[in-house]
Order: structure tokens, then sequence, then C-alpha cells
């Protein structure tokens, strides 16, 4: 009975599981449809999130509408010249539309900090040129998918004036080469070493090679006399 209960549950789990995934995928793609799609544009990624530190906001800037989810959202335009933005989402409570609130230009983008990088941990903070927010994802995956596709936007789309990514597991654009450089580097000094090992080895030859030319040629000269002195 224990087993079969057991099983139970975990079916129910996996099932509320696939439930919350679908779930979250279905808002993001009525978030694309809603609110970029409209202005010829593609969400590259959102994250639910929460602040971590309310903000004090007047009842009436709410517009009285109560409770709310909140989105962040990076999305490119379809034509060139390629523009990318993050956008604040909100839909709130008894609503099944979405509001676009804020919006920032990726290039106004200053730092990104992942609070801790030894652990997976749901809080980030993002800085622009002219806000702050203190964030809690719904998820360590979802924020590191977060992270991961903002990073690629920055690398891909900025030209200069990069965002600085702080406590993440994400590796900067000067860390990719810093790593490359050192692998080169080692792969320089192993060659480097064996090399000089090579050497050491051939130099020993060498030495061993005229040590027995010496040799051979003071045999032949003794060898020499002596027939010269049995000859007399």
């Amino acid at each position: 009975m224990l087993w079969g209960t057991t099983q139970r549950f975990k079916t129910k789990e996996n099932q509320w599981t696939s439930e919350s995934l679908d779930y979250k995928m279905s808002t993001k793609s009525a978030i694309n449809k809603e609110i970029f799609a409209p202005h010829d544009e593609r969400m590259l990624v959102a994250v639910q999130v929460k602040r971590r530190t309310r903000k004090k906001i007047p009842f009436l800037a709410t517009g009285g509408q109560g409770e709310y989810l909140t989105f962040i959202c990076l999305s490119v335009t379809n034509k060139k010249p390629l523009q990318v933005s993050i956008t604040k989402v909100k839909q709130f409570e008894g609503s099944s539309s979405f509001v676009r609130r804020s919006q920032w230009m990726l290039d106004q983008l200053r730092q990104v900090n992942g609070i801790d990088p030894n652990r997976d941990c749901v809080e980030f903070d993002l800085m622009f040129d002219n806000a702050f927010d203190q964030w809690t994802a719904g998820s360590p995956s979802e924020k590191g998918t977060f992270f991961q596709i903002l990073h690629n936007a920055c690398q891909r789309y900025l030209s200069d004036r990069k965002p600085e990514f702080i406590n993440c597991k994400v590796l900067t654009g000067n860390s990719i080469l810093h790593s490359a450089a050192d692998s080169v580097t080692s792969a320089v000094q192993k060659a480097s070493q064996a090399l000089n090992e090579r050497g050491e080895r051939l130099s020993r030859a060498e030495e061993k090679t005229e040590d027995l030319k010496n040799s051979a040629q003071q045999f032949a000269e003794t060898a020499h006399k002596l027939a010269m002195k049995h000859k007399c």
C-alpha cells in the first residue's frame, strides 16, 4: 500500500511539474503574441520575477488594480537596424491580458548581478542608466536561462559599452579570451617542455656518440702503434 501511495504521489507530482511547464510556455507565448509581435518584435526570453524590496507606490499610480504578475522580457526587432530592449510586462489579477510597463534599450544596461555564483540562488539585480531593480526569479534554472540569453545578446548586439556581469556563472567575453589564452599558453609550455626534453636526450646521445668516436679513434691509433712496433 505504501509503495502504491508513493507511486501515485510521484505521478501526481510529475503531472503538476508538466502542467507548470506548459503554463509557463503558454504564458510566454501569449506575451510574445500580445506585446511584441504587433510591434514587429520577437521575444528572446522572459523570466517571471518578484521584487525583493517592495517599492512604495501610491494606490492611484497602480489604478487600484491589485495584485499582479511581473515578467522581465528581452526582445529584438525583426527589421534592421536591429534594436534590443528589456521590457517589464505585468498581468494584473483577474485579467488575461498583459500590459507593457517600463522599457530600456539594451545599451542602457550597466550591470547584471547574480548575487552568488557559488550556489543556485534565485536573486539577481539589474542596473540601468536611470534605474536599479532587485528581483527574485521563479527558479535557479529560469534565472540561468535568462542570464545566458541576455549575455549572448549583449555579445551579439552591442559593439561597445557592454554591461558588466558580476557574481554570475556566465562567462564574460574577457573571461573566455583569458581562458583561451591560458589554454594556448599551457599548450605552448607543454610543447616547449617536450622539445627541451627531446633536445636534452639528443644532446646526451650526441655526447655518447662523440665519446664512442673518440674511443674508437684512440683504439685505432693504439692498434696502429702496436702494428708498427711489431713490424719493426
